[in-house]
């Protein structure tokens, strides 16, 4: 069967390291900013073009025939998977949804404003 797995949740709660315990591709918006020579370069007038990106990306991976899929984006509004859920329920892939908490203090690298993760948290919607 193939899986696609969202893994949700604030910066530094460890999202990219859990993605890398799964065989397959891994993706996420952070990665549209990241080149090679400069490093990680986050610019928030291209979110928008990042979640685009990625969501494409994912699209590509899926009609290459990926068995496995991992997405780490911080997703905190339900709205932001449904098109992985639509892409997944098109290509034939089961979709799981992880929340990752930071109950290991882990440290935001991306640099994202204290004030900024605290409006994230309380907009993080669950559904259980």
């Amino acid at each position: 069967m193939k899986e696609l797995i969202l893994l949700r949740g604030l910066p530094g709660s460890g999202k990219t390291t859990l993605s890398f315990l799964f065989d397959g591709a891994r993706v996420s918006a952070d990665d549209y900013f990241f080149d090679d020579e400069t490093g990680y370069n986050f610019v928030a007038a291209d979110l928008s073009k990042a979640h685009q990106w990625c969501q494409t990306r994912v699209e590509n991976l899926m009609y290459d025939g990926i068995e496995t899929i991992v997405v780490a984006n911080t997703f905190t509004k339900e709205w932001e998977m449904h098109s992985y859920y639509e892409l997944a329920k098109k290509n034939g892939y089961r979709i799981h949804s992880v929340i990752v908490e930071n109950r290991h203090g882990g440290k935001n690298i991306h640099g994202v404003p204290a004030e900024k993760i605290e409006q994230m948290k309380n907009r993080f919607e669950v559904k259980l």
